[in-house]
C-alpha cells in the first residue's frame, strides 16, 4: 500500500483539558471547502498497520478520543479524530442548510482521502458519528476498508430530541446547557470540575445550527443497512453493556443483517472509548487487524 506525504498545520488545543505531549497527540488543521475542521492524530512510533479515523458523536468533538487515540497508536494504527463541521472549534457556517446528513458525510469521505493519502482508512463512528459514517461509506466505500458502528443504531426515532432542539432554537445551545446543568449557572469555571467547565465550553461554541440539523437527523426513522450491506465493506457494531441511547437489541439485529461482527463491551454504557478504553482498544485492533491488508504507510505531519 502506498501513500504520499501530506502536510497539515498546527492548531491550538481545544479547551484547558490536560492534553498528551505534542509527540503522542498532535493537533492539526483539516482544510476542507467548509473551512477548517481541527483533528488530533496519534502515530504509532513504528510502521503503521493502517489508518483509522474515529467520528465523533452529537454535542461530541474530537476531545472525545484524545486519551484513546494514544492507545490505538500503541497498538499500531496511525488514529485520526476530527470536529465535525459546527462543532467545538471546527468550521461552523451559518444556516440549516448546511448540516445536512449528505454534507457531514462528504466531510468525512474528504477527511479520509486527506488522511489516508488515497488508501483506504479503517472508519468509526460513535453515536451520531455512526450515523454520518454509515452515509459517508455508502457514498464513496472506495475510501473505507471496513466500518465500526459503535453505540450507534440503524435508524432513529420521531420526536427524538425535541426537546432539546426547542431549546436551541428559542435560547441556544448555551440555553440547553442552563436547563441541564442549572447547578452551573453563574458560576466561574474554577468552581466546576474541568470536565463540566470543558463540556459548557465546547457547548457554547458548538453552532446552534449543528445541533438543530443533528437533532433531525437523529430523529430520522430511514433505515439504510440495505445500502450499507450492498457496499460490501465489513461491518462491526459495537456498543457498552450498560448503552441506554440506541436499543441494544436494535444494534444487534443490525449486526446481524449486516452479516458483521458484534460485540458488547463490558463495564461500559455510551462511551466505551472513556468508560473502558482497554477492552475497547482491544474490540477494535482484532477487527481492523482481520481487515487490514497489511502494514501501510502514513502520511506526514507537519
Amino acid at each position: 500500500m502506498t501513500s504520499t506525504s501530506t502536510s497539515f498545520p498546527a492548531v491550538s488545543p481545544f479547551g484547558t483539558l490536560p492534553v498528551p505531549p505534542a509527540d503522542a497527540l498532535a493537533h492539526l488543521g483539516l482544510d476542507l471547502p467548509v473551512g477548517r475542521l481541527t483533528a488530533i492524530r496519534a502515530r504509532p512510533a513504528g510502521p503503521a498497520r493502517g489508518v483509522v479515523l474515529l467520528v465523533p458523536g452529537f454535542t461530541g468533538s474530537k476531545e472525545d478520543f484524545t486519551a484513546f487515540l494514544p492507545l490505538l497508536a500503541e497498538r499500531g494504527w496511525d488514529a485520526w479524530s476530527f470536529s465535525q463541521r459546527g462543532q467545538a472549534d471546527s468550521a461552523a457556517p451559518s444556516g440549516p442548510g448546511n448540516y445536512t446528513l449528505d454534507l457531514f458525510a462528504g466531510d468525512v469521505v474528504a477527511v479520509a482521502a486527506l488522511v489516508g493519502a488515497g488508501s483506504p482508512v479503517h472508519l468509526l463512528g460513535h453515536s451520531f458519528g455512526g450515523v454520518v459514517a454509515r452515509a459517508a461509506a455508502i457514498a464513496s466505500p472506495g475510501r473505507f476498508a471496513d466500518l465500526t458502528m459503535l453505540c450507534s443504531g440503524p435508524h432513529g426515532w420521531a420526536g427524538r430530541l425535541e426537546r432539546e432542539a426547542d431549546i436551541v432554537r428559542t435560547r441556544g445551545s448555551d440555553g440547553w446547557w442552563s436547563e441541564d446543568n442549572p447547578h452551573t449557572v453563574g458560576r466561574a469555571d474554577a468552581e466546576l470540575t474541568a470536565d463540566e467547565a470543558f463540556r459548557r465550553l465546547r457547548m457554547g461554541r458548538t453552532s446552534d445550527d449543528n445541533l438543530i440539523a443533528g437533532a433531525g437527523i437523529l430523529a430520522d426513522e430511514t433505515d439504510s443497512t440495505g445500502e450499507l450491506l450492498e457496499t460490501g465493506l465489513p461491518v462491526l457494531v459495537a456498543h457498552g453493556a450498560a448503552d441506554p441511547a440506541w436499543p441494544q437489541d436494535w444494534q444487534r439485529t443490525m449486526a446481524l443483517l449486516l452479516n458483521g461482527r458484534y460485540a458488547v463491551i463490558p463495564d461500559a454504557a455510551h462511551s466505551p472509548q472513556l468508560e473502558n478504553p482497554a477492552a475497547t482498544a482491544a474490540v477494535l485492533d482484532g477487527f481492523w487487524a482481520a481487515t487490514s491488508p497489511g502494514p501501510a504507510g502514513s502520511t506526514d505531519a507537519g
